[in-house]
């Protein structure tokens, strides 16, 4: 694309009335973008992202979200976890491993609070800039939230119930256009395979919805979720 830019700069110095047409290489390279499904043209994404996106269905932004808002949306839900504050419609999730063991509690006892969009601070997640930037290059600017969770991880007791199969997540999502819907995720602190990282099959956005089951491991996992 510089060698093009470069060749238009000569060709106007040489013969003002000279127009430069595109190269086959640029008109491929608007068609293939184009073409793209599940990004929008004009947005922020660079048609590398976009490419990528396309290919493997996640994009990776690093440092997006500020560690001061990280650290509020913690305290918040620890705040959450002491029961010092009632969210009208919040939905309380604890390991049923965990909840056996009655000396467990806080956030060290919960493993999961879904529905937050009556608590403010949490859901100042959902309307931050620097995310709906980003979430308008699939969605474009008519944005809704429709499902908000926050999760946690304790240590395992042992008996392997923090594992999890994976999934996708349209099968939980009785709304379509699929194309049209995107999931902002942000780690709150470091995470890495010890600790248990999110995990993504690249292009598996691109095939069919599969049968879900929970599979025949060789011990628990996480199936059962006590409400609190």
């Amino acid at each position: 694309m510089a060698a093009v830019t470069r060749l238009k700069v000569v060709l106007q110095h040489l013969r003002p009335g000279i127009t430069a047409f595109p190269t086959s290489g640029e008109v491929a390279a608007q068609a293939s973008l184009r073409s793209l499904r599940y990004t929008l043209e004009g947005r922020l994404l660079t048609p590398e992202q976009r490419q990528f996106y396309e290919e493997n269905g996640f994009l990776l932004i690093k440092k997006l979200v500020s560690d001061e808002d990280i650290q509020l949306f913690r305290d918040e839900f620890e705040r959450i976890c002491r029961r010092e504050i009632e969210v009208p419609g919040i939905t309380i999730m604890k390991d049923v491993a965990i909840n056996k063991a009655e000396y467990v509690e806080g956030q060290h006892a919960v493993s999961k609070i879904q529905n937050f969009e009556n608590n403010e601070i949490l859901f100042k997640y959902c309307s931050l800039p620097e995310i709906l930037k980003y979430v308008e290059c699939f969605t474009g600017s008519d944005i809704m939230a429709m499902h908000t969770m926050l999760i946690n991880k304790p240590p395992d007791t042992g008996k392997k119930t923090s594992r999890h199969p994976m999934h996708q997540d349209l099968h939980y999502f009785p709304f379509r256009p699929a194309d049209q819907i995107v999931c902002a995720w942000t780690a709150m602190e470091r995470v890495d395979r010890n600790n248990g990282c999110l995990v993504v099959l690249p292009g598996s956005h691109k095939g069919k919805m599969k049968p879900h089951d929970y599979p025949e491991w060789e011990a628990y996992m996480n199936t059962a979720m006590k409400l609190l």
